[in-house]
């Protein structure tokens, strides 16, 4: 058996481990959100609200690493929860601002429990939380030098 075949074994595979691991760290985040009344990605959407209020949806959209098209019927659900508000700019129609609106700022205070709730199902304490994160980081948001310089081989 050629040495090589073990590259090819689907266990030894970064995409697979990854992909399940976002799986199931997604699993893991529903019970703790169902409460809040939240999916995942709304969650995540609100915590870039939280941060910054109002955004463009494109701005929104390129912090999440989400296509605009994606992205907006979640900001829609969200509207129609109460959460937040969308509204043209004045100046230019074709920028949709979000904005939170007072429910969605409340939902914050409750939202600093879903991670102490995260830790604890998972085991998992700051630190090595903080550990994991970082060692994804080559993985996310924009995409890494060492592909730019793959394509133009």
């Amino acid at each position: 058996m050629d040495p090589r075949d073990d590259l090819l074994k689907l266990e030894n595979q970064l995409c697979f481990a990854l992909v399940t691991a976002a799986r199931n760290v997604v699993s893991v985040y529903r019970p703790v959100l169902e409460p809040l009344g939240l999916t995942h990605p709304q969650y995540l959407v609100m915590l870039a609200l939280w941060e910054q209020s109002p955004r463009s949806l494109g701005q929104l959209a390129e912090e999440l690493a989400m296509e605009p098209a994606t992205l907006s019927p979640l900001v829609k659900r969200l509207e129609v929860q109460g959460r937040v508000a969308r509204s043209r700019r004045p100046d230019d129609e074709r920028v949709l601002d979000i904005t939170l609106t007072e429910a969605g700022r409340a939902l914050r205070a409750q939202a600093l429990e879903v991670p102490p709730q995260i830790m604890a199902r998972t085991g998992l304490t700051v630190d090595k939380l903080d550990l994991l994160r970082r060692s994804l980081t080559p993985f996310a948001g924009a995409v890494p030098e060492w592909d730019a310089a793959a394509s133009v081989a």
